[in-house]
């Protein structure tokens, strides 16, 4: 899991233009959480996951060499989640999220590509 800082491509007197993704995606998913859900707790071998937070906090957890790592997302904040990233994600209030994905993880195929991996 890797916070992205993303800058406006474009700022004039009506706002900014952002670019989040310049990458092909598969699908757009949205996904909400009830205060204290916990959803992924797996990992994906061929897929990578962009998460962009619309509302609402969470707790993104991955692993690397080993140990556990965190970090507090909230409204605004955009992650993702490289193939091979065990991730997991505990909301800490009502929290509802994008997530762009490249790789097999919708309708039919949205399971192929996960497999079990308890981080919490």
């Amino acid at each position: 899991m890797l916070k992205i800082n993303s800058l406006p491509a474009h700022e004039d007197s009506r706002g900014t233009i952002t670019d989040l993704i310049e990458e092909n995606v598969n699908s757009i998913t949205k996904v909400t959480f009830s205060p204290g859900a916990v959803r992924g707790n797996h990992v994906h071998k061929r897929t990578t996951q962009w998460v962009y937070v619309l509302y609402g906090s969470l707790i993104a957890y991955t692993e690397a060499d080993g140990k556990i790592f965190s970090e507090v997302f909230n409204e605004g904040d955009f992650f993702v989640s490289p193939p091979n990233s065990p991730h997991a994600m505990k909301a800490t209030d009502s929290t509802a999220i994008l997530v762009f994905t490249q790789g097999p993880r919708s309708g039919a195929k949205y399971e192929s590509d996960t497999f079990p991996y308890n981080l919490i």
